[in-house]
C-alpha cells in the first residue's frame, strides 16, 4: 500500500512536466513555394515535443506516396481526395522538402521551400541575427527599421511590404522567410518610376545607382536628373505600365522603385519580380505630414548606403519647417483645387500633405470636410456648384497644376468656369497657382510652408507659388 502511494505521488510530481513536454500549436504563418500550382499544401497544426516541431502537412491529391525531409522518407496516409504526412520541420526558418506524386506516367519527385511561422516561439524575422533596435520615424507613418547586427536593415512598410538590406560583401541569412525580399547591397542599376524619389535620391547624391527611368528627360523637373538624362547617364527604360524588360534584365536592373500606381498594374510587377527584379513601392505621397515625406529620404539611405547623409539632410529640413510653423489658424483661408477634363473640381483630402501645410502655415483649408469614410485617397471631386458653396468666401485659392495647365491669367481660370468670377478671392486678385515640379520636390516640399506664409504676408519671391494676374 505504501510502495501504490509512493507510485502515485511520483506520477503526481511527473505528470505536469511530461504535458509540458509535448503540446501542438496552430501555425501563424504558413508558406509555400515551388510546385505548379495546381496542388495545394496546407498545414493546420504543429506538435511540438521534447523542443522538436513535427508539422502535420496535407497534399489536396491523394496521389502523394511520399515526404522526403532532410533526405529522410515519411510516407504519406492517403484519404480519398488527399494525401497527408507528418514531418520533422524547422519553425521560424524556410526549408525544403520533396514529395513523391504518382499523377504522372512515372513517380515524380517535386520540390517545396516552406515556411512555417509560429509567433511565440520566433526570435525575430531573420535567423540566426540579433535585433539591436527598432527606428521608429519621427514624422512617416509608413514605415519602420528592425536594425540588426553588422549592419543588416529589416524595412517594414505598411502594406505589408519587408525588405532585408545586406551590407556589401555580408551573407544572405539562411532560413529567411521567403515573403522577405532581400536587397544586396551595393544596388545597381536601378530603375525608378516613382518620380517623387528622385529628389530624395538626388539629395544624398545617389544618382550614379539609378540607371533607368519611367519619364524622359523633358519631363523631370529634378535639375540632377533631367541632367544625368540628357547627358545619357540615366536612360529612358519605359513607362512604369509598360517597361522595357528585356534592357533591364539585359543590364542586370538590381532593383525597380515604383509608386502605388503600380497597383493598376499587378500584371507588370508579377512579370519584373518574376525577371528577378525586386520591386520597391514608395508609399510616401501617403503620409499626411509634410515632413513624413520627405523622412522617406532615410529608407533611400538605407538602400544607397547614404545613411549619414540621409540623417543630415532631413534633420535640416527638419528644423527650417519647425521654424516656419504658426498653426495660429488666424492667416486666412485657403482652397486648393484643379478642373478635370469633365468640368468637376478636384480638392486636396484634409488629410492630405497639402492642406496640413496650409495650416502649419496659420491658415485654415477649406473644403473641411470632403473625405469619406474609409477612403484614404489625396485628393476628392466635386461638382462645381458644391465647390461654390464651399470656397467662393476662400481668402485665397490655390490651382494645382499637377495635372492641368498653369494659369497664365485671372481670365484663364474664368474661362474654366464663369462663376470664378463671384469668387472673393478672384475679385480681390488673391489666386496663386502650384508649380508642377511641387510633386517631384519631395526633398523640400516643406518650404512650400514658406511660401503660404509669403501668400498671407503680400510677399512676391516664392518657390512653388506664383501670384496669378
Amino acid at each position: 500500500m505504501k510502495r501504490m502511494r509512493n507510485l502515485l505521488l511520483l506520477l503526481f510530481f511527473l505528470l505536469p512536466f511530461s504535458l509540458a513536454a509535448c503540446e501542438t500549436v496552430t501555425p501563424d504563418t504558413f508558406i509555400v513555394r515551388g510546385g505548379s500550382g495546381r496542388v495545394t499544401i496546407t498545414c493546420t497544426e504543429v506538435r511540438i515535443e521534447d523542443g522538436k516541431a513535427y508539422a502535420r502537412l496535407q497534399f489536396d491529391s491523394p496521389r502523394y506516396t511520399r515526404v522526403l525531409a532532410d533526405g529522410i522518407e515519411y510516407p504519406t496516409k492517403q484519404e480519398e481526395n488527399s494525401s497527408e504526412a507528418e514531418i520533422p520541420v524547422l519553425l521560424n526558418r524556410s526549408f525544403d522538402i520533396q514529395a513523391t506524386t504518382t499523377a504522372m506516367s512515372r513517380p515524380h519527385d517535386i520540390t517545396y521551400t516552406l515556411y512555417i511561422g509560429v509567433d511565440a516561439r520566433s526570435d525575430g524575422d531573420v535567423p540566426g541575427l540579433q535585433k539591436q533596435s527598432v527606428t521608429v520615424p519621427r514624422f512617416a507613418r509608413g514605415f519602420t527599421v528592425d536594425e540588426y547586427e553588422d549592419g543588416y536593415a529589416l524595412i517594414r512598410i505598411t502594406d505589408g511590404q519587408r525588405f532585408l538590406v545586406v551590407p556589401e560583401g555580408m551573407p544572405v541569412p539562411e532560413g529567411l522567410n521567403p515573403e522577405i525580399r532581400v536587397l544586396c547591397l551595393p544596388l545597381q542599376n536601378v530603375y525608378l518610376a516613382a518620380t517623387s524619389a528622385m529628389s530624395l535620391v538626388d539629395a544624398i547624391d545617389a544618382l550614379d545607382q539609378i540607371a533607368f527611368s519611367s519619364i524622359r528627360a523633358e519631363e523631370w523637373e529634378v535639375q540632377g536628373a533631367r541632367e544625368a538624362m540628357e547627358q545619357g547617364r540615366i536612360r529612358f527604360a519605359g513607362k512604369y505600365d509598360a517597361p522595357d524588360y528585356e534592357l533591364l534584365v539585359r543590364e542586370g536592373c538590381g532593383l525597380a522603385v515604383e509608386s502605388t500606381m503600380i497597383g493598376h498594374s499587378p500584371k507588370i510587377m508579377e512579370m519584373l519580380e518574376l525577371l528577378g527584379i525586386p520591386v520597391w513601392i514608395d508609399r510616401s505621397s501617403y503620409e499626411s505630414h509634410p515632413l513624413g515625406r520627405t523622412e522617406w529620404i532615410r529608407l533611400y539611405g538605407i538602400l544607397f548606403g547614404k545613411r549619414k547623409e540621409a540623417d543630415r539632410f532631413f534633420e535640416k529640413q527638419a528644423a527650417r519647417v519647425e521654424t516656419w510653423t504658426d498653426a495660429s489658424g488666424e492667416r486666412g483661408t485657403v482652397a486648393c483645387f484643379y478642373i478635370n477634363a469633365n468640368g468637376a473640381v478636384v480638392v486636396r483630402s484634409p488629410s492630405d500633405y497639402i492642406p496640413e501645410m496650409i495650416r502649419m502655415a496659420g491658415g485654415v483649408y477649406v473644403p473641411e470636410k470632403t473625405s469619406a469614410p474609409g477612403i484614404t485617397s489625396s485628393s476628392m471631386t466635386m461638382s462645381m456648384e458644391n465647390f461654390y458653396v464651399e470656397a467662393s468666401e476662400a481668402d485665397y485659392l490655390i490651382y494645382n497644376a499637377a495635372i492641368d495647365a498653369p494659369l497664365s491669367s485671372m481670365a484663364d481660370l474664368i474661362a474654366k468656369n464663369s462663376l470664378f468670377s463671384s469668387f472673393k478671392a478672384v475679385r480681390n486678385g488673391q489666386v496663386y497657382c502650384a508649380q508642377r515640379r511641387l510633386y517631384q520636390a519631395t526633398d523640400t516640399v516643406s518650404e512650400f510652408i514658406l511660401d503660404i506664409r509669403q501668400m498671407f504676408d503680400g510677399g512676391e519671391k516664392m518657390t512653388f507659388l506664383t501670384r496669378v494676374q
